[in-house]
């Protein structure tokens, strides 16, 4: 016999939640939101899946204010002018008003949106999320030339997807005056969630580096 929760359990622990954050953590804090009342000045335009699993503020360990947040299925920036819309507008803002100086690229293990493009059936009866993931269709013929089956084309395509989605970011025109003027950096990250790893996509070597030869690389600049 089973036992259904009741529609309202989950709202309630989010306003339980809410209460804990209004009355224990937010004091704690009170001066860092008091700064951030009036105004934000982000360093870096994070763009990850909307994946529940995927919270970009804990594997950064980044501050409220730090980072700007752009999160979608699959992690996937449309090339400028294919798909105008709120993606464009966050990068656009991003660089121009807010002068981010970095944007990052996450995407992570077991992405439902990865699957989807393995698995066109999957996707039936859903046709906005379709037109959505033709946007990583470049991605997907990629593996598909490779020939790669099961785990390895998974893994495969989530890193090509990456690596596509930076190749659409450089065709929006602000992204390209940011990198023309040397005022703005790309990167590709996949996020392992079983193992809390990162790896950083090396775009001239074409393959994934460990976080401590990032961290290494960064270092020497």
């Amino acid at each position: 016999m089973t036992t259904e929760t009741p529609a309202g359990t989950d709202l309630l622990g989010l306003l339980k939640g809410v209460d804990a954050f209004t009355h224990k953590v937010f004091p704690e804090s009170a001066e860092l939101f008091s700064e951030l009342a009036t105004g934000q000045a982000p360093h870096t335009l994070f763009i990850t899946c909307a994946d529940s699993r995927v919270v970009p503020e804990m594997i950064t360990q980044t501050q409220p204010g730090e980072l700007f947040v752009c999160r979608n299925i699959g992690n996937i920036v449309p090339g400028y002018g294919e798909m105008l819309g709120g993606v464009s507008a966050v990068v656009e803002y991003a660089i121009m008003v807010l002068g981010v100086s970095q944007i990052v690229v996450c995407g992570h293990t077991d992405c439902g949106a990865m699957k989807g493009l393995l698995a066109p059936d999957s996707t039936r009866g859903m046709p906005t999320v379709e037109a959505w993931l033709r946007n990583a269709e470049a991605a997907r013929s990629a593996i598909f030339a490779r020939r790669l089956e099961g785990a390895d084309a998974m893994q495969a395509l989530i890193e090509e997807n990456v690596r596509l989605q930076l190749i659409h970011l450089r065709t929006h025109p602000a992204v390209a005056a940011g990198l023309a003027e040397r005022r703005l950096a790309l990167q590709g990250w996949v996020y392992d969630i079983e193992h809390g790893r990162v790896s950083i996509l090396d775009e001239a070597a074409g393959t994934l580096i460990t976080l401590d030869e990032a961290i290494a690389r960064e270092a020497a600049l």
